[in-house]
């Protein structure tokens, strides 16, 4: 995030180049910013609040970010817009709207599936054994009817902890009854000699999809949703699947 940071300082000092256009659009706007900041523009989109044009920086090392800036990019704004009445981070949500995946590109093949009821609704969720959010998650998701649960370990907080742990879920003869009694029930699983998990797969697939931290859910539109947020994950899973 350093070179945000920069970006930041280095768009704030220029405050007194001549500004594009009176009447600026969207392409002129980032032009504009692609000239200041000297880096290259995902997207600019002109936001129905204050005026606003969102500005959005893609890294493929890190998270995407979004600035904020008026139609001359004389201000830049680097943080998040919070609905005042409802309390809802705009910036947050439209992150996570931008950051959506295929969720037919997922490799099921090394997820832990649940089905419950019908199995109408479908969600994959990437956890660590000793992540207490992850937990509450499972804890909450449980209550569900008529989903699919597709768990992805993704052992990252625990150097040699989560890797073990999860290699013992995966090599149990029942691996969603091993990792619920894990994670519900704090009842471990036992050890198979026999086995490999495939480790290399679950923290390859995490870094692609720039997962930091557990839990995080994919529903089935490709939206994420970070962290234990069980009632933002309720209301996604119920979105159609994007074809």
């Amino acid at each position: 995030m350093q070179k945000f940071a920069a970006l930041l300082l280095l768009l704030l000092a220029a405050a007194a180049v001549t500004a594009p256009a009176a009447r600026a659009d969207e392409a002129s706007v980032r032009r504009a910013f692609e000239a200041l900041a000297g880096v290259k523009v995902d997207s600019v989109v002109k936001t129905p609040y204050l005026g606003l044009y969102e500005v959005l920086i893609r890294d493929e090392a890190s998270d995407d970010s979004i600035f904020y800036t008026d139609e001359k990019v004389t201000y830049v704004i680097n943080g998040s817009v919070i609905e005042a009445k409802s309390h809802r981070n705009l910036t947050e949500e439209r992150l996570q709207k931008l950051s959506a995946i295929r969720f037919e590109d997922l490799p099921l093949d090394i997820a832990i599936k649940q089905v419950r009821g019908n199995g109408k609704r479908v969600v994959a969720v990437f956890a660590d054994p000793f992540c207490p959010y992850c937990r509450r998650l499972d804890q909450n998701l449980s209550q569900v009817k008529d989903v699919t649960i597709y768990t992805f370990l993704y052992p990252i907080l625990r150097k040699d902890e989560s890797p073990q742990m999860a290699s013992r879920i995966w090599c149990s003869p029942d691996r969603a009854k091993a990792y619920y009694d894990f994670m519900l029930r704090d009842k471990a699983p036992g050890t198979a000699s026999d086995c490999k998990a495939p480790l290399a797969r679950w923290l390859a697939l995490g870094q692609k999809l720039k997962i930091h931290a557990t839990p995080v859910s994919f529903v089935a539109s490709g939206q994420r949703v970070v962290g234990a947020r069980f009632e933002d994950l309720q209301r996604l899973m119920d979105q159609p699947a994007k074809h």
